[in-house]
């Protein structure tokens, strides 16, 4: 039996370095796109093309699926052919000429070309870089994991913040507008943050775990093992519901920020002894600061406390995040019905709603982020975080399809105002219901590397 060891493995620090910067530039350019579409876009002549609030809004939800739903092939080749490490460098690269590319060309040919290499990088890295997190773990050091996607998480929002405080003042200042360059700055900084990235992860190239492909003939036995199918069949229904939130979560970078761009919410803040201006698209920092805030929160009070009256599996955490998703899309139904009715409701409610939202998201995200990694058997580690990336990406998908659907060829909505927002409040509440009943006996497994 190995000696338990309380030291983090001698990579982590460059994993975290790489995930704050590589936040960054993903959701410093995932920050301002609904805005960028709506106001600033062009068609290749240089003229002012603009899409409307619905059409953005598909377009939103249709990049984030296409991201995370490229997270299988990324799985697919890092586990087969390439490994982790080889697979995240060589998406790195294409993923940075896709933040060049919106910087360079802010027309919509330049904008849908970045999209489509960020989509391509960003996707096939993001569960070969959730699985490497965990590589680095063995039996001895094994029950610092918890700690450690906690931790990977803290990355994710720190660098999140810093993106929402920075993007949309980038792309609205009138200066870099008289310029002509505040496309291409508002752009172009994230594309800085993941080259940085990219090279704080090749430092550590000699100080990670490296675990090799599995190849295909070993990869293939344990896939299409009588395990292997039990597996999947085992973890698709929890998957299909986390969709379900992702449908929801994702929405703050879509129709929140579309309603907080309401002339009814008023977005200047007194504070007493000063007042602030909140443009719409950085109240996703709320959610980011709230993570930063909140995770040693959970880790060190909620979860002991909680722990106490009930038991604190992976389903009963995701269960309770499920039904906070719903509560908090409840209150921006509620403000969205003040405000059908003419009612200037304060920019305060969203964060009240982004308070509900993030509890959840801790207990829905890093718990089933977890969860995906220990579950999985050793060949398929990357192949079943992407099953999480890509529940992201058929949630996203859903929300798109809605936003596509409920339009009529007048233009008029079937779905309209706080009725949009009740639909999916409702539809989260019966989805953490059933996935309660399904999967509250679900036996739980742990599937640690130990590469020495």
């Amino acid at each position: 039996m190995s000696q338990q060891s309380f030291k983090f493995p001698k990579g982590i620090p460059y994993i975290i370095g790489n995930e704050a910067a590589e936040r960054y530039s993903f959701y410093g350019m995932k920050a301002i796109f609904v805005v960028f579409l709506t106001r600033f876009i062009t068609n290749a002549a240089g003229d002012l093309a603009i899409f409307d609030e619905t059409d953005a809004k598909f377009w939103l939800h249709i990049f984030i699926f296409s991201t995370y739903g490229l997270s299988l092939a990324g799985a697919f080749f890092a586990d087969v052919y390439l490994g982790k490490y080889k697979t995240i460098m060589s998406l790195s690269i294409v993923y940075c000429m896709g933040h060049f590319v919106l910087a360079l060309f802010e027309n919509q040919y330049g904008f849908f070309i970045g999209c489509s290499l960020i989509a391509i990088g960003a996707g096939g890295i993001k569960p070969c870089v959730s699985a490497h997190v965990g590589d680095q773990f063995n039996a001895s050091n094994s029950h610092l994991l918890d700690k450690m996607y906690n931790w990977f998480y803290f990355s994710i929002n720190a660098g999140a913040v810093l993106a929402y405080l920075s993007a949309e003042p980038l792309l609205r200042s009138e200066y870099l507008i008289s310029k002509g360059l505040n496309s291409a700055v508002a752009f172009g900084l994230p594309g800085v943050l993941m080259v940085i990235a990219t090279f704080v992860f090749w430092l550590g190239r000699n100080k990670f775990v490296h675990i090799p492909p599995a190849g295909w003939s070993l990869y293939a036995k344990e896939l299409f093992s009588k395990k292997g199918i039990q597996l999947i069949l085992k973890l698709s229904p929890i998957y299909i519901f986390l969709a379900v939130f992702w449908s929801l979560f994702d929405q703050t970078a879509g129709a929140w920020v579309l309603q907080a761009q309401s002339d009814l919410m008023i977005k200047t803040m007194n504070l007493g002894f000063t007042s602030i201006t909140v443009y719409p698209s950085q109240l996703g920092v709320m959610n980011a600061l709230f993570i930063v805030m909140f995770i040693p929160i959970f880790a060190y009070y909620v979860y002991p406390q909680l722990g106490k009256v009930i038991k604190l599996s992976y389903v009963n955490k995701m269960s309770i995040g499920m039904v906070l998703a719903a509560l908090s899309f409840a209150l921006i139904a509620w403000v969205q019905a003040q405000m059908d009715n003419g009612i200037a409701m304060n920019i305060a409610w969203q964060i009240l709603a982004y308070v509900v939202l993030t509890a959840a998201e801790i207990f829905v995200s890093i718990s089933s982020l977890e969860f995906s990694y220990t579950q999985a058997p050793k060949a398929l580690k990357s192949l079943v975080l992407s099953f999480w990336l890509i529940a992201v990406a058929m949630g996203n998908l859903f929300t798109a399809l809605v936003n596509l659907f409920i339009k009529r060829p007048d233009g008029s909505l079937m779905l309209e105002g706080a009725a949009y927002y009740w639909f999916f409040t409702g539809l989260m509440f019966v989805a953490a219901l059933i996935f309660f009943i399904m999967n509250r006996n679900y036996k739980e497994e742990h599937h640690i590397q130990d590469p020495t």
